[in-house]
């Protein structure tokens, strides 16, 4: 037992170490941090190394770190964006949810001939966007407070609450729960209930833990306690049947200091309190959420793909190209400008880590095999690339100049 111990803890030190290292560099080089943490699990994983496999131990900090992950995601949710940007948001989002995962789906099942519930899949892994890399690059690019960019950002939120939503659904499938109407329609009512209720109790508890912070005499209370309630959460909603990443995201959509829900909207707030939960929280974030990206790398067995069939290189390609216009086309049909359609539309296109939620819970329910799993995972992490140094390009060209209106 104590070798098992010690050879663990050289394992997670090795997971830790090369994510850091491999996401600095991939930063260095204008990248999103998350390829490089995907690298990290490559290099160490059966695909390259060998040194590492995904056990138990290491998939549930994995767990973990994919809970504070949508907690993370969650609590920077700004929903006032929505209210700024009104209609335009909605319809990209709304846009760039559909689109996608039509051409996926109809791609996977009418033209590559997969199951039903697989190509459900396929086609709603390429409706993710990840807002932490949009948020970063248009940061990078001083382009952050832009009115193309709100309405990129307002977009994003109502994507990530659909996303769950979605995600949630396709978890029940995938366990077992069957494709049905009445079944979809219960999934929707307890994923609705949970989104209602969960950020109502947060909140109450949010008070309490404020309270108990002003008389603690020991450090430490605040991690402590949002550590527990995000588990708390994610245990609940596990017990209503949807995925644990719901209560994460939940506990941080309650908790963000720009919360607004018809029902929410009667607590308290201590916007001030709620920046200090998030500064006290960004370290055990930051430990985590890497060993998530790791174990996708992990998971997957690049030499076990047939790199000689053309299937691969064919069916990435058409999802790599069905995800760009998804998500592109959402943008052109708004009324703006051009220049700002083009810069909406390129904003949305990196599924990073959202993408890859999608991907890991079809493998790990056994609906993709490792061929499919390693298609999706190049063209997520083609999109993810792709929306960066696009939008870097595409601003240089512009001279930091775009119009988001037409006279």
């Amino acid at each position: 037992m104590e070798a098992e111990a010690h050879t663990f803890f050289l394992h997670l030190m090795l997971i830790l170490l090369s994510a850091r290292f491999l996401a600095e560099l991939a930063v260095y080089f204008k990248i999103p941090a998350v390829v490089g943490e995907l690298l990290a699990g490559i290099l160490l994983g059966p695909s390259l190394l060998g040194w590492l496999e995904p056990t138990p131990l290491i998939v549930s900090l994995a767990e973990m770190g994919i809970v504070l992950l949508l907690f993370r995601v969650g609590l920077e949710t700004d929903m006032t964006r929505l209210m700024r940007t009104g209609g335009r948001s909605i319809i990209v989002a709304t846009a760039g949810l559909i689109l996608p995962f039509m051409l996926g789906f109809s791609l996977s099942y009418e033209i590559f001939h997969f199951p039903l519930l697989t190509s459900l899949f396929i086609g709603s892994t390429l409706t993710a966007t990840s807002i932490g890399i949009t948020v970063r690059v248009l940061a990078d690019l001083q382009r952050h407070q832009s009115p193309e960019s709100q309405i990129v950002l307002g977009a994003a939120v109502l994507d990530d609450v659909m996303g769950v939503v979605l995600l949630a659904l396709l978890y029940q499938f995938s366990i077992g729960g069957g494709i049905s109407l009445v079944n979809t329609g219960r999934i929707l009512l307890f994923v609705g209930a949970f989104l209602i209720l969960a950020p109502v109790l947060a909140r109450l508890i949010f008070g309490v833990i404020r309270r108990l912070d002003k008389v603690s005499q020991i450090p430490g209370l605040i991690p402590t306690a949002m550590v527990a309630l995000v588990l708390f959460f994610a245990w609940i909603a596990h017990l209503l049947g949807v995925p644990e990443i719901l209560g994460g995201f939940a506990a941080g959509l309650a908790l963000s200091r720009r919360f607004y829900f018809p029902l929410g909207m009667a607590l308290p707030t201590d916007p001030q309190f709620a920046d200090h939960i998030e500064k006290t929280m960004q370290p055990i974030i930051h430990l985590f959420t890497p060993l998530f990206f790791v174990a996708v790398g992990l998971s997957l067995d690049l030499q076990a793909v047939d790199w000689t069939s053309s299937f691969i290189w064919i069916f990435s390609l058409s999802l790599f190209i069905a995800a760009v216009i998804g998500k592109m086309a959402g943008a052109f049909l708004i009324p703006e400008s051009w220049p700002a359609r083009i810069a909406i539309g390129i904003a949305i296109i990196p599924r990073g880590e959202v993408g890859l939620i999608f991907a890991k819970l079809g493998h790990e329910s056994g609906i993709f095999n490792h061929q499919l799993y390693a298609s999706l995972v190049i063209v997520i992490a083609l999109t993810t690339l792709l929306g960066p140094f696009a939008m870097q390009n595409f601003y240089a060209r512009l001279d930091g100049r775009l119009p988001l209106r037409e006279d």
